[in-house]
C-alpha cells in the first residue's frame, strides 16, 4: 500500500523564512493510505489490529513497520525509524541532535522517560551568547550541543529491544547507499535558507562546503524535489555504529571530526572537545504525570517544559466545562488563556533540574491550578504574570522567548503492548548547517537564554557548563482509568509543541475526535502573547471561518494572529480496548457516521487507530 501526497504547504522551521512545498514523496513498504493521490478529501484515521508506527516521513514509517512485522518492539522500531529520519528528513532530526523518549513497558506495567537532550560543553560560560543576535549564534560553532540521539537510541534498545542492533540500522544504511528521492519539504527549506544569503559566494547559510554540495547546485539553487541523492558518508557512520555501538560516535575518529568541525566553524568557532563527547550520558528520569478528567497523562519533565506546561494547560481547563465543538470561540478563549498562564510559569521556573530547583509538583498542584484558573474571565487578561506554586524553587528571572524549531516526532505501539513517544530534534532547520560524516550538527544551545541575569536575578535557563537547555518537546502517553495505554501523542513545532500536544489531548478526551480528526482540526494557542489561530488548509484541515473566529476573539480583547499554516507534525495513536467506552463524536457532538469502521481485535483485546499530520509528510504504518 502507498502513502498519499497530501501536503501542499510547508513552512521553514523558523520564521520569517517560508517556502512552498515543491513536490510529493512516495511511500514504500507497509504504509497505510488514507486518501487516494490527488484527492481533496481530508485524511481519515487508519485502523490496525496488531502494531502501529506514525512518523513524519513515509520511508521512516516503512522502516519501523517492517521491524514491528518481524517481531521487534517499539524500541527496535524507534531505532530503525530514527536512523532513516536522519537521512531523509535532515532538516528536522538526526544523530547529530537530541531527543526525549517516554516509554511504557507492558511486561512490568511501568512508564519511564529517557533524557537524550544535548549538553553544553564543559568550557561553556554564562556569557556565551552575550551581544549576539539569534541568527549569528545559530549559524556558528557556539550553538552546537553535545549530541544525545545516538546514545538514547542505544540505551532504549538495550533496555527494551529484542532484535539485533545492527539489523535495525540496515534500512537506513541501504537507503543511504542506494539513494532516495529528495523531498519537496527538504528542497523548499534549502531554497529558503539559500535565498537569505547576501550572495552565492558570501554564504552564512550552508557556509559549510560539504553541506552545500549535498543540498544545493553550484549556482546556489536548491536541488529540486525528486532528485536522487546518496549519502555514503552517513552509511559509513551507521556501519561503524552497527559494529561498535554508540561508542563509535562518541569516541575515535567520528568524535574527533565533530569536535574539529565545531572548533573550526567558518563563522564563529565553538569549544566542544572529544572529552565532552566521551562524557555524554543519557539520563533516565521519572515521568511527570498528572490527572486530567480521570485520565493519567505522562510526559517529559525538566529540562523539558513539555509535561509541566501541557499539564498546567489541562489542569486549568479542568476547572471549566467545554462544549462539543473544538472551534467554538469560548473553547478557544479558554484554551488561549490557559496557555498564557502556563507559559508565564514556564518562563520563570523551568530549567535543567540538575542545576536549578524547579517546583514540579507545585506547578501541577490542583489547588494551585484552580487559583490560576480563577484569573480567567470572559475577556482576554493580557500578558500573564507567573504565579507562586507551592514547594521550593530558586529565585530567578524569566526567559520568555517563544520560538519555532526543526523537530520531528515518532509514536509507536507494538504487538506486545509496549508504547513509545519520542520527540527528536536538531533544533532549527538543518541544525547549525555544518555536516560531519553525513549528518548535520545541531544548534541546540540557542535554546538557552541569551542573558544570564535579568533585574539582578539569575535566569533559570542560563548557559552553564554541562547543562541541558530548556526544551518544549512534549512526548506524551495518556492512560485510561484502568492504567492502560489510551493515547500516544506528540509533535514538533518549537514552543508551539506545547499547545499542539495539549490540543491533541483535549480533542481526544473532551471533543471525542479520532486521531486524524484531531490533527485535521485547525490549531489555536497562546504563548503569553497574541492568540494564534490557523486558517483552513485546503485538503489538509477542516474548513471553517477563521476570520469570523478572529473577530469573536478580538471582541474578547484578544490580540489575534491568523496564520496560513501552524506547522505541527502530530503523530497520534489511540489504543481502543474491548471494553473501551470512548465514543468518537466528531465536531458539534454528533456521533460519526463511520463509527462502525472501528472493529475491535477480539484476539488480543485492542484496536489501534492512528493519525498522521499532512501539514508534513506524516504517515501511519503497521498491521
Amino acid at each position: 500500500m502507498h502513502g498519499s501526497p497530501l501536503n501542499p504547504t510547508a513552512l521553514l522551521e523558523r520564521p520569517p523564512l517560508k517556502a512552498r512545498l515543491l513536490g510529493v514523496i512516495a511511500a514504500a513498504g507497509l504504509l497505510v493510505s488514507a486518501v487516494p493521490a490527488g484527492a481533496q478529501a481530508l485524511a481519515q484515521a487508519v485502523q490496525t489490529d496488531r502494531e502501529m508506527i506514525v512518523t513524519a516521513n513515509p520511508l521512516a514509517s516503512a522502516a519501523g513497520a517492517k521491524v514491528l512485522k518481524n517481531g521487534g518492539t517499539a524500541a527496535d522500531a524507534m531505532v530503525a525509524a530514527q536512523a532513516v529520519l536522519g537521512l531523509v528528513e535532515p532538516q528536522a532530526s538526526g544523530i547529530g541532535g537530541g531527543a526525549f523518549v517516554v516509554y511504557y513497558d507492558a511486561a512490568t506495567r511501568t512508564t519511564t522517560t529517557f533524557d537524550g537532550r544535548e549538553k553544553a560543553p564543559a568550557a561553556a560560560t554564562e556569557d556565551r551568547f552575550a551581544g549576539l543576535g539569534f541568527t549569528t549564534a545559530w549559524q556558528s560553532g557556539l550553538s552546537v550541543g553535545v549530541p544525545g540521539t545516538p546514545r538514547i537510541m542505544e540505551v532504549v534498545h538495550e533496555r527494551y529491544g529484542r532484535l539485533h542492533w545492527h539489523q535495525l540500522l540496515q534500512p537506513a544504511i541501504t537507503l543511504a547507499q542506494k539513494g532516495f528521492e529528495l523531498t519537496g519539504r527538504t528542497s523548499s527549506q534549502v531554497a529558503g535558507l539559500l535565498a537569505a544569503n547576501p550572495s552565492c559566494t558570501n554564504r552564512l547559510f550552508f557556509r559549510d562546503p560539504v553541506a552545500f554540495a549535498y543540498f544545493a547546485n553550484p549556482d546556489c539553487t536548491a536541488k529540486p524535489a525528486g532528485t536522487k541523492v546518496k549519502n555514503k558518508d552517513y552509511a559509513r557512520t551507521l556501519k561503524a555504529m552497527a559494529r561498535h555501538g554508540a561508542d563509535a560516535f562518541y569516541s575515535g575518529d567520528i568524535a574527533a571530526d565533530i569536535a574539529a568541525a565545531v572548533q573550526t566553524d567558518p563563522a564563529i568557532p565553538g569549544d566542544m572537545t572529544v572529552a565532552d563527547l566521551a562524557n555524554y550520558e543519557v539520563i533516565e528520569r521519572a515521568p511527570v504525570c498528572f490527572d486530567y478528567r480521570g485520565h493519567n497523562v505522562c510526559g517529559m519533565g525538566p529540562p523539558s517544559s513539555g509535561a509541566l506546561a501541557v499539564g498546567q494547560i489541562l489542569g486549568i481547563l479542568e476547572n471549566f466545562d467545554l462544549n462539543d465543538d473544538p472551534l467554538n470561540e469560548r473553547n478557544v478563549h479558554l484554551f488561549a488563556e490557559a496557555g498564557r498562564l502556563a507559559f508565564a510559569d514556564r518562563g520563570l521556573y523551568v530549567g535543567d533540574t540538575d542545576f536549578v530547583t524547579v517546583p514540579v509538583e507545585g506547578m501541577l498542584d490542583k489547588t494551585y491550578l484552580s487559583t490560576r484558573a480563577a484569573l480567567i474571565g470572559e475577556q482576554d487578561t493580557g500578558t500573564a504574570q507567573p504565579g507562586t506554586p507551592p514547594g521550593p524553587f530558586d529565585p530567578s528571572a524569566p526567559d520568555n522567548r517563544a520560538k519555532l524549531s526543526g523537530t520531528s516526532h515518532i509514536s509507536i505501539v507494538d504487538r506486545y503492548g509496549n508504547a513509545l513517544s519520542m520527540t527528536t530534534t536538531v533544533e532549527s532547520s538543518f541544525g547549525n548547517g555544518v555536516m560531519v560524516r553525513g549528518f548535520l550538527l545541531n544548534n541546540e544551545l540557542t535554546d538557552f537564554s541569551f542573558s544570564a541575569v535579568s533585574n539582578g536575578l539569575p535566569v533559570a535557563n542560563r548557559v552553564q557548563p554541562n547543562k541541558r537547555p530548556r526544551s518544549s518537546m512534549s512526548p506524551s502517553i495518556v492512560f485510561d482509568d484502568q492504567g492502560r495505554v489510551e493515547l500516544v501523542t506528540g509533535s514538533p513545532g518549537g514552543s508551539r509543541i506545547i499547545g499542539y500536544t495539549a490540543q491533541s489531548i483535549v480533542n481526544h478526551i473532551d471533543f471525542g475526535l479520532d486521531p486524524q480528526e484531531s490533527i485535521n482540526t485547525p490549531h489555536y494557542q497562546n504563548r503569553n502573547g497574541s492568540t494564534e489561530i490557523e486558517r483552513t488548509i485546503a485538503g489538509i484541515t477542516e474548513p471553517y471561518d477563521a476570520d469570523a473566529l478572529a473577530a469573536q476573539l478580538q471582541a474578547r480583547n484578544h490580540p489575534v494572529t491568523v496564520s496560513n499554516v501552524m506547522e505541527s507534525g502530530l503523530s497520534i495513536i489511540h489504543v481502543m480496548h474491548d471494553d473501551d467506552h470512548h465514543h468518537y463524536r466528531g465536531r458539534h457532538g454528533h456521533h460519526k457516521h463511520h463509527k462502525h469502521r472501528w472493529h475491535h481485535n477480539k484476539r488480543d483485546g485492542h484496536t489501534l487507530i492512528g493519525g498522521a499530520d499532512k501539514r508534513r509528510d506524516g504517515t501511519v504504518a503497521g498491521r
